[in-house]
Order: structure tokens, then C-alpha cells, then sequence
């Protein structure tokens, strides 16, 4: 939270600065919207902030994002000069220090059809990267065969703490962990979220034996990583378009294992998807997690082998 609250102006600051101290450990998102209350979800919980830092669910009470602040957010993060952000903004978001994410929303800007970038910013959703090691830790051994890593899916709707599993997951391959020794690990971050880079480099501790292609469309980055760096393990988060599906045929091909996620509330959630359904009755994945928030963030519901039968034992919240 330092470091989010570091580049925010001084009215949002004071704003969210006299908040519980118990709100700022679980903040998952702030979001704010010109001449409209800025908004927190926190824990599995929105709130609205007033002036004086009190959560209110009345969003007429809530404390008004106005335009001169707005102005200033934008200097801020785009340290004055947003051309310098022109790829960023094509991809309707920014990465800043600390591997923290913020979607923006404005007037987009197209040419020949195409997304240029995005003018006239007006809603932010600035997004708390939280690392938390050990989030994978009882849930590694499941994917593991007679010490050899098993291809895996994790399963989850968005903001079940699926990230958060997959970067620890790539964190414990790369250092090593009881169950085998330290692999090469391959990530193709295309959004910036599982390592979290800035300026190239990660900012969360995905393990010594990591390389990272940011930024990078999966399909193609895949391909880049196998020919390049020669992973053990490719990690990608939030596969589903029929590209993704032909790079991880040739991923496995090439001998190398894949560990990749899909939004999903289940696994007959993401069979109803062509592309996953193609590799889930392919068995592309030995390993399938299924993950929720029912009881907190990193609930597992289930895992299941490449057969989609649950694994033995009870289960397991990370």
C-alpha cells in the first residue's frame, strides 16, 4: 500500500490514508471515476469512502473524484508525459512500480479499425499487486507424479486469488520444493501481472531459475520462450482463444510442461469454451485446480486429474 499510496495525489492520500489500518492489509482494488465517489473493494467487501475516511455504502456520501485530481493522477503515473505510455494505453491499462496494475477507461482512440490507445481518461481501477508466498505451498504436491511436474490448469472466476496461486506455483518450481528439484521456468506475462515487471523487471520474487517475456501476446510469446530460453515449465495465465491452444500443443510437443489458468467457475464451466474444450478432452492437462472465494480468497475446490477425477484427500485452502 505504500507504494500505491506514494503516487496518488494528496486528496486521495488523506482521503484513504485515515481508513482502518485493517482495510489497507485486504485492499484489493481503488477505483475512481470522474465526478463520481471513489470506491474500495477490500476483503469480499465495495465500499464507498467518504471525506473523512469512513466506508459507507450511500455512494452520496462518498468523497467526489474531480477533474483537477484526475489531471494530477495522470501526470503522476505517466510521469508527464503519456506518449511515452502509447503501448500501455493500447492495452487499456498501466503498469507502475511494485507490479501494480491500473485499467483505465476514456475515449479510445482507433485507426483503420484498430485500438491506438485511449484519450480522454476518465475511470481508473488501480489494482494492488499482493504477493503471498506460500499461497501454493499444500497444493504443489497434488501436482506432482513420481517427482515429475504434471501439466495444469488452474480454473477460477476472476478475483479468487488464481494469479496470486500461479505466480507462487512458478515461484516453488524455480527455488525447488520437497517434491522435486528446482526447474527453468518460462513465463509469458502478457498483461504484467504474474511477475508484476516494470521496466523489465520483475517485482515479485518468481524464483531464481525465471526468465519473463512482459507484455508479450501468449501465443507467440510461447514460441519465443521455447526456442530461446529452453524452459522446463512455460507459465501463462488466462488462456482460451485457439492460438493460446496451438501454442501449448507445441509447447508439449517440445517436451516442456505447461501451467496456465482460465476464468471459470468450474471444469463444465470451461468445457463449454471450444478452444478448452478441445485440450481438456485432448488430456493436454494432467492437473486441473479448481479455485473459488467461498471460504476467502484461494478456496480450492477441487483437483482433478487428466481423467477430470478428483484427486484423493480433503480440501485444501491455500
Amino acid at each position: 500500500m505504500r507504494q500505491v499510496m506514494a503516487m496518488l495525489p494528496s486528496e486521495i492520500r488523506t482521503v484513504l490514508g485515515t481508513l482502518p489500518e485493517k482495510v489497507h492489509e485486504c485492499m484489493e482494488e481503488i477505483r475512481l471515476r470522474q465526478n463520481l465517489p471513489i470506491e474500495i473493494r477490500y476483503g469480499q467487501h465495495s465500499s464507498y469512502v467518504t471525506s473523512t475516511g469512513q466506508l459507507t455504502a450511500n455512494y452520496r456520501l462518498g468523497w467526489v473524484f474531480r477533474e483537477e485530481c484526475r489531471l494530477k493522477l495522470i501526470n503522476q503515473i505517466s510521469q508527464h508525459s503519456l506518449y511515452a505510455l502509447d503501448e500501455e494505453l493500447r492495452r487499456g491499462y498501466i503498469t507502475v512500480a511494485g507490479g501494480h496494475r491500473i485499467g483505465i477507461a476514456g475515449r479510445v482512440v482507433l485507426e483503420r479499425g484498430e485500438v491506438r490507445g485511449i484519450r480522454d481518461i476518465t475511470s481508473f481501477n488501480i489494482r494492488i499487486a499482493r504477493e503471498k508466498k506460500g499461497a501454493a505451498k499444500s497444493l504443489v504436491g497434488s501436482l506432482f507424479e513420481q517427482g515429475v511436474f504434471q501439466s495444469t490448469l488452474l480454473i477460477s472466476p476472476p478475483q479468487c486469488g488464481k494469479t496470486t496461486i500461479l505466480r507462487d506455483l512458478a515461484r516453488l518450481l524455480s527455488y525447488g520444493n520437497e517434491h522435486a528439484s528446482s526447474k527453468k521456468v518460462g513465463i509469458v506475462d502478457e498483461r504484467s501481472e504474474i511477475a508484476g515487471c516494470y521496466q523489465g523487471v520483475p517485482q515479485k520474487d518468481v524464483g531464481p531459475r525465471t526468465d519473463v517475456l512482459d507484455a508479450c501476446p501468449k501465443a507467440s510469446g510461447m514460441m519465443m520462450m521455447i526456442r530461446s530460453m529452453s524452459p522446463d515449465v512455460l507459465v501463462v495465465d488466462e488462456i482460451g482463444r485457439h492460438e493460446d491452444g496451438e501454442a501449448i500443443w507445441e509447447a508439449l510437443h517440445a517436451g516442456v510442461a505447461v501451467l496456465s489458468s482460465a476464468h471459470g467457475s468450474s471444469l463444465e464451466d470451461v468445457m463449454n469454451r471450444a478452444t478448452l474444450h478441445k485440450l481438456i478432452s485432448e488430456r493436454v492437462f494432467k492437473r486441473y485446480v479448481v479455485i473459488s472465494r467461498r471460504s476467502g480468497v484461494g478456496t480450492i475446490e477441487g483437483i482433478y486429474d487428466e481423467h477430470l477425477k478428483p484427486l484423493q484427500g480433503e480440501k485444501i485452502k491455500c
